[in-house]
């Protein structure tokens, strides 16, 4: 092949493969590219319907756990040393049972003193009744004037006083040695002591503290609008700080409020044999009737900014409508609907934190 054919062929070539280019970039920017297509989802929930019911009327508060009554035990004599302790906290007592002894020595001592001194005066006593059993029967024969049988009779009153003088002060000796035994005066548990061995006493000085009958009572604190809506008798749940509820009824309700606080006292005592401690706070519910409640179960109820919705279903259109409710009392599970929502009105029973206004939903039952 001459050199012109061959330069012919090259240029054929080139141009060829410049309209292949043209063609390809032309078809590449007038077909556009197919969209994806995109089906939107819908979420299988399940509906429920509010009930009305009948529940309780609660007032929520709270207050501490206090002895229903203590009773302080002190010593009733002076100068006497603690010689002997019996009990420690926590100790159930019952009344008359030895708790404490203190020395009784000198006590004992002067006891024995006031007897000799009874039987000393006895035995004056006798001697001035027989005097004077001997200056009556003189007394028609006139060998004793009218001022000597006199004395003899003065004589057998002073012995008899002084014999009621010694025994009065025999009797006040054996109380002082019955001070020296220190006792329960009731039955309850030793919830303090202040007793120590060896520890020398004066008069009044506490040294134990009993809780009554081991009786505990929550005094539930409540303001004045809130003590109108009480009555002794009323239920009350406890919840103690243990965790676990105890019961019990109003037992007495404050004459007064407190000036600091400004709050009254309702008295409801715990039953025997429960967790309570005294000295503890707890709060509770007190019952204060019946009302009736429209509820739904509290998986229905969502919080969103500080306030409560529900999710609405629109069977007709398969979609969800946000509405904002008003709720009330909180029992197990279920909650109370105050305001928002008209009874018979189909909801979300369960995952509303994952929906909004408007989405698209399909029911089902038994869905999560």
């Amino acid at each position: 092949m001459n050199l012109k054919s061959r330069t012919t062929l090259i240029a054929i070539a080139v141009t060829a493969a410049i309209v292949g280019m043209a063609t390809l970039s032309t078809t590449s920017h007038s077909t556009p590219a197919k969209p994806v297509s995109q089906a939107k989802s819908s979420m299988a929930v399940e509906m429920v319907t509010p009930r009305l019911v009948t529940w309780p009327l609660t007032l929520s508060t709270s207050g501490p756990l206090a002895a229903w009554q203590e009773a302080v035990i002190s010593a009733e004599t002076d100068g006497l040393r603690i010689t002997a302790l019996y009990v420690d906290v926590g100790t159930q007592v019952t009344r008359g049972q030895l708790l404490a002894e203190l020395a009784s020595d000198a006590v004992k001592a002067e006891v024995r003193k006031a007897e000799a001194a009874v039987a000393s005066a006895r035995a004056e006593l006798r001697q001035a009744q027989a005097n004077a059993r001997r200056s009556d029967a003189l007394r028609a024969s006139g060998s004793l004037s009218g001022q000597q049988i006199e004395q003899y009779e003065i004589t057998q009153q002073t012995a008899a006083a002084k014999v009621q003088s010694a025994e009065a002060d025999l009797q006040t000796a054996n109380i002082r040695l019955g001070h020296t035994r220190i006792t329960a005066v009731d039955d309850g548990i030793v919830s303090s002591r202040q007793a120590t061995l060896g520890t020398v006493v004066n008069s009044g000085t506490k040294l134990f503290t009993l809780v009554r009958h081991e009786r505990i009572e929550w005094r539930a604190e409540v303001d004045a609008a809130q003590l109108g809506q009480l009555k002794i008798g009323q239920p009350a749940n406890v919840k103690l700080p243990n965790g676990t509820t105890v019961a019990g009824r109003i037992r007495q309700l404050a004459p007064t409020f407190d000036e600091k606080t400004r709050m009254a006292i309702a008295y409801v005592p715990l039953p025997n044999g429960s967790a309570a401690r005294a000295g503890s706070y707890a709060s509770g519910t007190i019952e204060l009737g019946e009302r009736p409640a429209i509820i739904l179960p509290s998986s229905a109820v969502i919080s969103r900014d500080g306030r409560s919705y529900v999710f609405e279903v629109d069977t007709a259109h398969q979609t969800v409508i946000q509405r904002e409710v008003g709720t009330g009392r909180i029992r197990n599970d279920q909650i109370e609907i105050l305001t928002g929502l008209k009874p018979n009105t189909p909801v979300v029973r369960s995952g509303g934190g994952f929906l909004r206004d408007g989405d698209t939903v399909h029911t089902v039952k038994g869905a999560a």
